[in-house]
């Protein structure tokens, strides 16, 4: 009596899975890596348009605000014009803190020399545009 049943053997199926998880694993390592340095580009841009509102500020003021807050508008004291809407946060999640000390809050401004100058003090996980990754400050001077 012949036994002809077709379809897979146990072997054939476990090869079969073993290939597939692989191949998931490489592309969730992957899909990671793209998200952290698209946070890390985001963190840079934030930092440029606060130095661009920063310097406009600078500009019909005379020097720069005493606090920048996340979340808030940067408006002329003077003027009462808006030079940003609402300063961007950090954007989340923020686990590159191991590189920066611990630190993995928002951007810190902190104003200097009388209101004549400025450094806002940001975190990257990863190099970025000629960035090196860890603990940078952007002055009126550019970022450093």
């Amino acid at each position: 009596m012949k036994n002809n049943k077709k379809g897979f053997t146990l072997v054939e199926l476990l090869v079969v899975i073993a290939i597939i998880g692989l191949l998931s694993t490489l592309a969730v390592v992957a899909l990671n890596n793209a998200r952290q340095k698209a946070r890390d580009a985001r963190r840079v841009s934030d930092v440029k348009q606060i130095q661009t509102a920063l310097e406009l500020y600078y500009n019909d003021e005379g020097g720069y605000p005493n606090t920048v807050v996340t979340g808030s508008a940067i408006t002329g004291a003077t003027s009462l014009v808006t030079y940003m809407n609402a300063v961007p946060g950090n954007p989340t999640p923020t686990t590159d803190g191991t590189l920066c000390g611990g630190a993995t809050g928002d951007y810190t401004y902190t104003m200097q020399n009388t209101n004549a100058s400025y450094t806002l003090d940001y975190c990257l996980g990863a190099s970025t545009g000629g960035i090196d990754a860890g603990l940078h400050k952007a002055t009126p001077a550019g970022i450093q």
